[in-house]
This record gives structure tokens, C-alpha cells and sequence, in this order.
């Protein structure tokens, strides 16, 4: 199949460190997500860590907002199969706790945890461990000089506040540093990472905050995160959702697949159904986006409900089904290849997809091991 870019070259960046997850330079952007268990519960947290890691989290953020939840990090550092970034507002003391746990990033403003001294405290200890910091912008918390000086929270007041962090690590020669700038208005926030990125060079973490639940949440973050990854804007992402946070990890790789920025898990071309139909499209879908949730390789799956446009999709697609009068068509890699019943459709296309992406599986160990 021809791909047609829609994107702009990736803005250049210096490349940065999350563990073993390298974020901006020319490494593929990062999904992240945010537990929202009590950290302190730490068998709780534990599972939320790993279904976001089975969802296909690059990245998990935990909040630590008093000494019990930065304790906590360590054993859940040891049990994750993802880094864990250690989220902290003002107390240095729990960004000093959770780096000794073994976080391998933090999310902290400098210039909201006190005296020049306890700034220098929590760089040296993030340098000594090869921990990364992230400055996060939220147009909702912005500076009171900042607000006074502009009226209300802006792109430019939101820039500022960055750029005032910002300095304070380069003073102090710390530069494994990422930012956002987050805010619930899309227009604001687009503006700001525009405003931002003419002007640093450290990667960016897209978002916009407080998007809401599923549904609108996920369209204003596909608005405006599409936006900027359009023009090659953003090396890593969070989509924050009033939901699950698994849901946040799906919808930003769909942000991602549908711009071709990067390739994971089954991309079903499914129809908006019609009176055409030979099988209920709509609940054959839901139930195959279900039991194919677990698979990471991109393959494509074509589901059409007639033969008006279903033998083209699915001469495109790895696994293709056609709905029919006389039977519903399965198709292989483009070609037809026999018929199946209503009653064995949906355990038959997993079947399928499973089997080639075993096969895409075996051949990335293959050329590994070459």
C-alpha cells in the first residue's frame, strides 16, 4: 500500500533519557499515561501499571503527594516493566525520596519547591541517577506575577513560566529536560507549543489537560494534538481523559497511527454500516476490538459489511472480511480464501489476526538475530 505523508519533518530536538525509553532526537514518539490508584496502595497501583504497560504505555507517571506514596515508588519501580516518572508539586523532600526509589524521571517545576539550595538538592540527586525532569505548564496554576502581568493565563504567559523554569536547570548545567504546556482550550494549548518550540530545543510532552471524559476528551486531544504533530511538533504524548487510563494509551496510539507516526496493535478498517449490511458490523467490531487488545503488531483487518467497497479494502488489509448473501468472505493478504458462517466469524478473524502477527513476531527475531 502507497503511504502518503501529512506530516511535517520532525522538529529537531536533543534526545533525553526516561530509563531505557529515549525521548526526542529521531526516537519514535512516547505514549504515556498516569496511574490514578493511591499510590501508597501499592499492589493496586502495581496492576495499573501493568495493564497500562500491556496497553502499550511507554512511559507510566505516578503521583506522589506525601512521603508514604514516594515510598511506595520503590517497590513499584521494581515490579514495572515501564519507566515510572515520580509526579511532585512544592515538597522537594518526596522528588529527593522517590529518586533514592529508583524513579527514572520526575515531573516537578524548579521554581515552585523552594530556595536556590533545594533546586540544586533535587538536580544533583536526578543527575547522580541518570533521572530526566519534565517542567509541566498548566495554564490552570500559572505564576501570580505571571497572571498579573498578562490578565489571564495566554500562550506567551504560559511560554514565560517555562522559559523561568527552564533557566533555573540550565544554570545549574542540568539539561535532560522535557516540557509541556498543557491547558483544557485547545487553542491555547496549540499556540503555546508553537510559541515554545521556536525557541528551545529540549523534546516536548503533548497534552491537553483536562480534556474531559472518552468521548470528548479524546476528539480535543486528536484536534489538537494532530495539530501539532502535523507540523512536527511533539516527541512524546499524554491523552488526559475523565476515564481508564488504558483508554488514554489506545487513543493516543490511534492519534499516532492515523498520522503514520507510528505503527501498533490491529488497525481495524471497519464501515459505518448501513441497510447493506450482511452481519451486525457494529457488534462484530466491538467484540473484535476486544479480544484483539493484546496484540502490539500492526496489523491491518478489514471489516465490511456488503461487496460494494469490501473487496477493495480488503485486497489492502493482512486479514480481510466481506459481508455476503451466500456467505461472508474471508480474504488473506488480498485474496479470497473460503467462507465462514455468522456463528464462527469473530473467533475465526482473531484466529487470523493472531497467526500473522505471530509471524511479524518471528520475523523481528529473525533479523535480531541475525
Amino acid at each position: 500500500m502507497i503511504r502518503h505523508a501529512i506530516t511535517a519533518p520532525r522538529r529537531v530536538t536533543r534526545a533525553i533519557r526516561v530509563g531505557d525509553v529515549v525521548v526526542g532526537g529521531n526516537a519514535p514518539i512516547s505514549v504515556q499515561s498516569m496511574t490514578n490508584t493511591t499510590t501508597s496502595d501499592v499492589a493496586a497501583t502495581a496492576r495499573q501499571i501493568a495493564a497500562l504497560a500491556e496497553a502499550g504505555a511507554d512511559i507510566v507517571r505516578v503521583s506522589c503527594p506525601d512521603r508514604e506514596a514516594a515510598l511506595a515508588m520503590g517497590p513499584l519501580v521494581r515490579g514495572a516493566g515501564v519507566p515510572l516518572i515520580a509526579d511532585i508539586h512544592f515538597d522537594y523532600r518526596l522528588a529527593l525520596t522517590a529518586l533514592k526509589q529508583g524513579v527514572q524521571g520526575l515531573r516537578i517545576n524548579p521554581g515552585n519547591i523552594g530556595a536556590r539550595h533545594r533546586i540544586m538538592e533535587v538536580v544533583h540527586a536526578a543527575r547522580d541517577c541518570g533521572a530526566s525532569i519534565r517542567i509541566g505548564v498548566n495554564a490552570g496554576s500559572l505564576e501570580k506575577e505571571l497572571l498579573a502581568r498578562y490578565g489571564e493565563p495566554s500562550p506567551q504567559a504560559m511560554v514565560d513560566s517555562a522559559m523561568g523554569h527552564i533557566r533555573i536547570l540550565e544554570e545549574m548545567d542540568f539539561r535532560q529536560i522535557k516540557v509541556s504546556l498543557k491547558a483544557s482550550s485547545v487553542g491555547m494549548t496549540v499556540a503555546a507549543y508553537r510559541l515554545l518550540a521556536s525557541q528551545v530545543d529540549y523534546p516536548l510532552h503533548l497534552g491537553i489537560t483536562e480534556a474531559g471524559g472518552l468521548l470528548p476528551g479524546a476528539v480535543k486531544s486528536a484536534v489538537g494534538l494532530g495539530l501539532l504533530l502535523a507540523e512536527g511538533i511533539g516527541d512524546t504524548l499524554r491523552v488526559s481523559l475523565t476515564a481508564d487510563p488504558v483508554e488514554e494509551v489506545r487513543v493516543g496510539f490511534e492519534i499516532l497511527k492515523s498520522l503514520q507516526l507510528r505503527s501498533h496493535g490491529v488497525n481495524i478498517i471497519s464501515c459505518p454500516t448501513c441497510s447493506r449490511q450482511e452481519f451486525n458490523v457494529i457488534e462484530v467490531v466491538a467484540q473484535l476490538e476486544r479480544q484483539l487488545a493484546h496484540i502490539r503488531e500492526p496489523v491491518p483487518l478489514s471489516v465490511i459489511g456488503c461487496v460494494v467497497n469490501g473487496p477493495g479494502e480488503a485486497k489492502e488489509t493482512a486479514v480481510g472480511l466481506v459481508g455476503g448473501q451466500g456467505g461472508h468472505l474471508l480474504y488473506r493478504h488480498g485474496s479470497p480464501c473460503g467462507k465462514i458462517n455468522a456463528a464462527d466469524m469473530v473467533s475465526r478473524l482473531v484466529a487470523e489476526v493472531e497467526q500473522v502477527a505471530a509471524l511479524m513476531r518471528q520475523g523481528k527475531q529473525d533479523t535480531s538475530n541475525s
